[in-house]
């Protein structure tokens, strides 16, 4: 009996790595008080590609309180969202063909759902990125830091 539980035990060690190996992706919630859930994402760098997933949990439309979900290096951010502005809502507020942008999500409304995937290896392990939401006003609020890590 105690050899048996020891051959389980080693069993599911053996194992574990495979069970619990990288999550490559995630789920962000954005909603009408202009907020993300979580101000800092981790990348496992064994990811081949990461995908987030934006839900927008609130109730107004994407006129009035549109999100997306916008990667950059930390240092682009602000001259992205510039650019965004100026793409206006028809560009989902981002520049059309603006290679400073590494990823980025459609502009959704309340109740919608969008999602981007991306390749890791494009990102640096202790690079500087944030993601936004370049919706006129909203990236000083809806920010975070993505962050590859081991």
């Amino acid at each position: 009996m105690v050899y048996r539980r020891l051959i389980i035990a080693l069993g599911l060690l053996l194992t574990t790595p495979a069970v619990f190996a990288a999550d490559c992706e995630i789920t962000v919630e954005a909603n009408d008080a202009m907020q993300y859930d979580t101000d800092r994402i981790e990348v496992s760098a064994s990811c081949e590609t990461f995908t987030v997933t934006l839900e927008h949990v609130g109730n107004l439309g994407v006129r009035a309180m549109g999100h997306n979900w916008v990667l950059t290096e930390t240092a682009d951010k602000q001259a992205v969202v510039t650019a965004g502005t100026e793409a206006g809502l028809e560009q989902d507020y981002i520049k059309p063909d603006d290679e400073r942008v590494i990823a980025a999500t459609d502009l959704i409304g309340g109740g919608e759902q969008t999602s981007v995937t991306f390749d890791v290896s494009a990102l640096e392990a202790g690079g500087d990125y944030t993601y936004f939401c370049s919706f006129p006003g909203h990236a000083a609020a809806m920010t975070g830091t993505l962050a590859i890590v081991e």
